[in-house]
């Protein structure tokens, strides 16, 4: 008896609430992945957003599995260094990401990103699913209007594999040497002349 009445509890609560018993949960976070050359010049970016809960630098984009930073960085694997972000979409939409995104990539360029050359540090969203794709691609269009050609690619998300560990947060294990390349690749000086007082920033 005792059972039944708990059992009733719950459907009463349920039909409250609008949740029915043989819904799944609602998914709480999601994914994006994008690429814009330096990996640890774009997690620092992305952290600052309220609703990210974490990034990881890593690979991905190539057929080899589980490659190196060596590897990769050689160019002879046909990943791209990317960040990989876990983000609550009930406090930050896929499209606000976009254009933290955009601001801090040169959508002129293809297979290089500021002082960075070669196919491993090309600028490429990669979506996780058709309305990632549908908002990636208007995006685009936009800032197409604005800069005419863009070189940015869009594709569907692969295999990703994390960077080795002290790649991880490297704006905050070493500032130092972190704004020193900053600098001395002049990625701020260029997105500052791309996208004016909405460019991208350094962080911490």
């Amino acid at each position: 008896m005792q059972n039944k009445v708990m059992l009733l509890v719950a459907v009463v609560a349920m039909l409250a609430t609008g949740v029915r018993a043989d819904e799944p949960a609602a998914k709480k976070t999601a994914l994006a992945t994008f690429a814009g050359g330096c990996f640890w010049c774009m997690e620092a970016p992305f952290d600052d957003v309220k609703g990210v809960k974490a990034t990881v630098s890593g690979f991905t984009g190539g057929a080899e599995k589980n490659p190196t930073y060596k590897q990769v960085s050689a160019g002879k694997t046909g990943h791209c260094e990317a960040v990989e972000i876990e983000y609550d979409p009930g406090k930050v939409t896929y499209a606000e990401l976009l254009q933290v995104y955009w601001h801090n990539v040169d959508p002129t360029t293809g297979d290089r990103q500021f002082c960075d050359a070669g196919n491993q540090y090309r600028p490429e969203i990669f979506y996780h699913d058709a309305e990632q794709k549908r908002l990636a691609e208007e995006s685009l269009l936009a800032v197409e209007e604005k800069f005419g050609q863009v070189a940015v690619k869009i594709s569907k998300a692969s295999a990703f594999y994390p960077a080795e560990e002290y790649h991880q947060d490297f704006y905050t294990k070493d500032p130092d040497q972190y704004h020193a390349y900053r600098t001395g690749c002049g990625r701020d000086r260029r997105l500052k002349e791309l996208w004016g007082d909405a460019a991208g920033h350094s962080s911490k």
